[in-house]
C-alpha cells in the first residue's frame, strides 16, 4: 500500500450499495486486525478477513494513511449513532451510559492500536482528535443528562472529564495482565449513581 497522500480531487460519486458493503467490511476487518496485529498488518490478511480481493481495498483506500483515517471516522461515527439508539433500547439511561460506555472502550482499544500513527506527524491524521471530540463529547452529554434528569448519577459529571477519565483507564494496564480495564471502568460507571 503506498504510503504517500492520498485523496483525488473532484467531487466524489455516490457508491453503489455492493461497494458500501465492502467499505464496511474492509473496515471492520482493517479495526480487528489493527488491534490484534497493529497497523501495518499485511493488506492481503484486511482483505482476507473481509472476503474481498486486495485490489478492492486500493479502491477504497489509495495509501495506508487513507485505511487508517477511514476506519478511526468509522468507528467514531458507530459509536456516536449508538448513543441515541442505546437510550431508546436500554432499561435506564445509566443502562444505556454503561453500555454505550463499553463500545466507548471498544473504541478507545482500537484507537489505542493507532496511536503511534495517529502522532507521526501525518498531517492528514491532525484533524482527527478534533472530529473524535466533536463527535463523541455530545453524545456522550446526552447520556449522562438523561441519567440525571433520571436521578440515577449525580449531576456534576462532565462529559469530558469522564471520557478522559476512561481513557485514561483504558491505557493504565499496558502489557499487565493482571491489569482489567474493563472492570475499572465498570467501577466507575457504577461509582456514578446516586444512593438509594
Amino acid at each position: 500500500m503506498n504510503e504517500g497522500q492520498g485523496g483525488a480531487g473532484g467531487a466524489a460519486r455516490p457508491k453503489r450499495a455492493d461497494a458500501r458493503r465492502n467499505e464496511e467490511s474492509l473496515l471492520d476487518a482493517a479495526a480487528a486486525l489493527f488491534v490484534t496485529a497493529g497497523v501495518e498488518v499485511p493488506v492481503r490478511d484486511i482483505a482476507a478477513r473481509a472476503g474481498v480481493g486486495t485490489g478492492t481495498i486500493y479502491r477504497h483506500f489509495p495509501t495506508r494513511a487513507d485505511l487508517i483515517i477511514a476506519v478511526y471516522r468509522h468507528q467514531v461515527e458507530a459509536c456516536a449513532q449508538a448513543g441515541p439508539a442505546l437510550l431508546e433500547t436500554s432499561a435506564t439511561p445509566h443502562a444505556a451510559l454503561g453500555r454505550w460506555i463499553n463500545l466507548f472502550v471498544d473504541f478507545l482499544v482500537t484507537k489505542h492500536g493507532l496511536a503511534v500513527v495517529l502522532q507521526s506527524g501525518n498531517t492528514d491524521f491532525e484533524a482527527l482528535h478534533t472530529y473524535f471530540l466533536d463527535r463523541l463529547l455530545p453524545v456522550c452529554a446526552e447520556l449522562l443528562a438523561a441519567a440525571v434528569a433520571a436521578g440515577e448519577i449525580r449531576s456534576d459529571i462532565d462529559s469530558y472529564e469522564l471520557m478522559r477519565g476512561v481513557g485514561n483507564l483504558c491505557i493504565g494496564g499496558d502489557n499487565n495482565p493482571r491489569y482489567d480495564a474493563r472492570r475499572l471502568v465498570e467501577l466507575l460507571i457504577a461509582g456514578l449513581r446516586l444512593p438509594r
